[in-house]
């Protein structure tokens, strides 16, 4: 179940609606104008509530995103290196997030630094395949992960600020 201000936020993400992924050639080529024109959305959304949060680009297929992350916990910004792989089965399946600098330091991770989404996220995304994209996978599968962990990270002391820490 996602709370209120979760669900206002990704109603007003738009939907897509081209179901193709990278092998499916103009198609994809449809599908990723989609994928930034709803993560263009998001992102002026988060702007537009003071809550920025991450940055991404791609390369130039569209199927390699790499950028970072954040989280403000207790005043302080805790910043990672985000990445992530487009599979050949998007939109059936979903990109698997990775944040590897934080790998081995939770069980709600698998190896690589990839966060699980297994038990919450996966049926939903399962629920709206083609519908969802990249900017959905942020905000119902990243953002609650990162809201749930990083604060726990924190204060059992397997996180440090880098500031903290000198």
């Amino acid at each position: 179940m996602m709370d209120d201000n979760t669900k206002a936020t990704v109603q007003k993400i738009p939907l897509l609606t081209v179901n193709a992924g990278p092998r499916d050639g103009e198609n994809w080529i449809k599908r990723l104008k989609e994928e930034y024109s709803a993560l263009i959305s998001y992102v002026t959304q988060n702007k537009e509530a003071d809550n920025d949060w991450f940055i991404l680009e791609a390369n130039k297929t569209g199927t390699r995103w790499t950028g970072k992350c954040w989280y403000i916990y207790n005043f302080l910004k805790y910043e990672f290196e985000l990445q992530f792989d487009v599979p050949v089965t998007y939109p059936s399946t979903p990109v698997e997030l990775e944040l590897p600098e934080l790998e081995g330091l939770t069980p709600k991770m698998y190896r690589g630094g990839k966060i699980c989404l297994d038990i919450h996220f996966k049926p939903l995304w399962a629920k709206n395949t083609v519908k969802f994209g990249l900017a959905h996978a942020l905000a119902l599968g990243l953002a609650p992960w990162m809201a749930a962990e990083i604060p726990h990270l924190v204060d059992s002391g397997k996180l440090i600020h880098k500031e903290v820490g000198k």
